[in-house]
């Protein structure tokens, strides 16, 4: 079993920058593949970043060149770096971690999910 606990969300200004990180307990994380995914109210959750275990990244295309996502296993933290935050970035954050190295952008590859950081964005 995989928990995993994001942080780091919070309100900031359109145009600013925050950094989620994301955490797992117990295992070894860089055996995992981790996803970033987020949920606006009353929107379909979509994806936002993923990164595998030998540190290849993808984005879905509103986030590219605004948003990085990078890991640190020695600290067993994966993090998302948002900069250039628009109001429609608002939404609930999620990690995800998967065993599998391949369709990192769809969320039906993940096994483990975090309960979430809040992003607002005001305008």
């Amino acid at each position: 079993q995989v928990h995993l606990v994001e942080s780091g969300g919070g309100l900031v200004q359109a145009g600013g920058s925050l950094r989620l990180s994301c955490t797992a307990s117990e295992v070894t994380f860089s055996r995992y593949s981790v996803g970033w995914f987020r949920r606006a109210p009353e929107k379909e959750r979509e994806s936002v970043a993923g990164i595998t275990r030998r540190g290849a990244t993808y984005y879905t295309d509103s986030v590219k060149g605004r948003f990085t996502i990078s890991r640190d296993n020695s600290k067993n933290t994966v993090y998302l770096e948002m900069i250039s935050l628009k109001p429609g970035d608002t939404a609930v954050y999620y990690c995800a971690a998967s065993d599998w190295s391949s369709d990192l952008l769809l969320s039906d590859t993940y096994h483990y999910w975090g309960q979430g950081t809040q992003v607002t964005v005001s305008s």
